[in-house]
C-alpha cells in the first residue's frame, strides 16, 4: 500500500450542539491510549499500522470540526531501535479549526504518532496524541491553533536522521504563515508522573516554555523544568520560532515491548490537558 502525496478532508458537522461548554476528560483519552497501543501496536513510521492510526486519528479530528491534511514525504532506511527498516513514506495529519483565520496569528500544537519498531507506544507516545486528540474535542473545531500528528519522529539511526515530519511541516510553511506563527508546544511522553515536565531547546529562547509555567501556576498545575529535551519541537526552535515541549518523565517500558497502556496514568493526562487548554485560551497565547 503507498501513502498518497497528500490527501484532505472537510470538516464534519458536530454530532449535537453541548448544553455546557466541554471539559478535559481523561477516561476518553486513556480510550485512545488503548486503542493505538494494544488494538493498533507498534506504528512504524512507515508501515501499515501507521497508516491504519493515521486513518483513525484524521477521522477523530473531522468528527471533531476540523479541516484535514495528510502530506506525506520520504524516509530513508535505517535502525529503529536495534530494528533495521526500510526506507518508505509516511505522513503528518494536519488539522486546521473550521473558523480558522489565515491572516491572523495562531500556535501550532503536535504529537507523534509513530513508534520504534518493537514498541506498542502507550506512553510515547499514544499519550501525547491522547491528550491533542481530547483537546481538539474540547476546542470543538474552533480557534487558531493547528493541530498536528507527526510522523517520523522516532530516530531511524544517529545524529540529524529523526524528527522528519516536523521538519518537513516547518519547511513547507510559506513566509506569511511563518510571521504569523506564535509558537509550537510538543506533547511527548506526557502520561507519568505526578508533576508536568516543561522543557525548550538548549541554547533557543525559553518564553514559551516559561509562559507555560506561569499558566500552570496559576492553574495550581505542579511542574518541574528541564534544560533540554528531544521531540518535534527542535524541529521549530532551530527555524527560530518559539517552541517547547510537554512531558519526558523517565520510565520503565520506553521504547520497548512493554510500554503498555498501565504506566499511562489518568491524573497525569488530565494535568497535562488543563494547562494546554488554559495556554490556549488566550487564542493565541503569546510566549
Amino acid at each position: 500500500m503507498t501513502t498518497p502525496a497528500a490527501t484532505s478532508s472537510a470538516p464534519t458537522p458536530p454530532e449535537s450542539t453541548p448544553t455546557r461548554p466541554a471539559r478535559f476528560e481523561a477516561t476518553r483519552a486513556m480510550r485512545t491510549v488503548r486503542h493505538l497501543a494494544v488494538e493498533i501496536g507498534p506504528r512504524l513510521a512507515t508501515g501499515p499500522a501507521f497508516r491504519e492510526a493515521a486513518d483513525w486519528v484524521a477521522d477523530e479530528f473531522a468528527r471533531h470540526g476540523y479541516a484535514v491534511r495528510r502530506p506525506s514525504f520520504p524516509l530513508p532506511a535505517g535502525d529503529s531501535w536495534g530494528v533495521p527498516v526500510r526506507k518508505g513514506r509516511s505522513s503528518n495529519v494536519i488539522a486546521t479549526p473550521a473558523d480558522f483565520d489565515p491572516s491572523a496569528p495562531y500556535v501550532v500544537v503536535g504529537a507523534h504518532l509513530d513508534t520504534v519498531a518493537v514498541a506498542p507506544g502507550a506512553e510515547d507516545n499514544a499519550s501525547g496524541v491522547a491528550v491533542l486528540l481530547e483537546v481538539a474535542r474540547v476546542l470543538g473545531g474552533r480557534g487558531q491553533v493547528v493541530l498536528v500528528a507527526f510522523g517520523g519522529e522516532e530516530p531511524r539511526g544517529p545524529g540529524e536522521l529523526h524528527h522528519f515530519g516536523s521538519k518537513r511541516y516547518v519547511a513547507a510553511l510559506t513566509p506569511d504563515r511563518g510571521r504569523l506563527l506564535r509558537g509550537m508546544v510538543s506533547l511527548d511522553r506526557v502520561g507519568v508522573g505526578s508533576v508536568v515536565p516543561l522543557s525548550s531547546v538548549a541554547g533557543t529562547p525559553a518564553a514559551l516554555r516559561d509562559r507555560l509555567a506561569r499558566v500552570a501556576e496559576q492553574e495550581g498545575i505542579p511542574t518541574i523544568v528541564e534544560t533540554d529535551s528531544a521531540s518535534d519541537h527542535e524541529s521549530f526552535a532551530d527555524a527560530g520560532f518559539l517552541a517547547a515541549r510537554i512531558g519526558s518523565t523517565p520510565y520503565a517500558g520506553y521504547h520497548s515491548a512493554q510500554d503498555l497502556p498501565h504506566f499511562v496514568e489518568p491524573a497525569q493526562l488530565r494535568r497535562v490537558g488543563r494547562l494546554l487548554l488554559a495556554w490556549l485560551s488566550a487564542a493565541p497565547p503569546a510566549g
